[in-house]
């Protein structure tokens, strides 16, 4: 699912290509590659996170 700032980017970039704004288009998939990082650092802190509570459940087990 893409987040607000990959939205935003394909906006953008749509725009600048339509109105042949090059800076506008790149500026567009900057936002995109932006959204998309974010996501990627989420997963791994989400999967950092779930580590950390499996281990914690073990210990609590033990």
């Amino acid at each position: 699912m893409a987040n607000n700032d990959e939205l935003k980017g394909k906006v953008n970039e749509a725009k600048g290509k339509v109105t042949d704004d090059e800076s506008t288009e790149l500026k567009g998939k900057i936002q995109q590659g932006f959204g998309k990082a974010k996501d990627k650092a989420k997963e791994a802190a989400d999967d950092v996170a779930g580590k950390i509570n499996k281990k914690i459940d073990k210990e609590k087990e033990d």
